[in-house]
């Protein structure tokens, strides 16, 4: 193979490394959504008046 043909192979490479080195699987944060709890309970028809 010919120099020009090895060096970008080696620079395609690198890259290629470089770029998947840098996913850090511990870095992601997570979020955790909780429902509010209701202010006041609204009344329900018990049948009385």
């Amino acid at each position: 193979m010919s120099k020009s043909i090895k060096s970008l192979f080696a620079v395609s490479l690198l890259a290629l490394v470089a770029a998947c080195g840098a996913n850090n699987a511990g870095d992601v944060e997570e979020f955790v959504v909780i429902d509010p709890v209701p202010v006041s309970i609204e009344p329900t028809y018990s049948g009385k008046l």
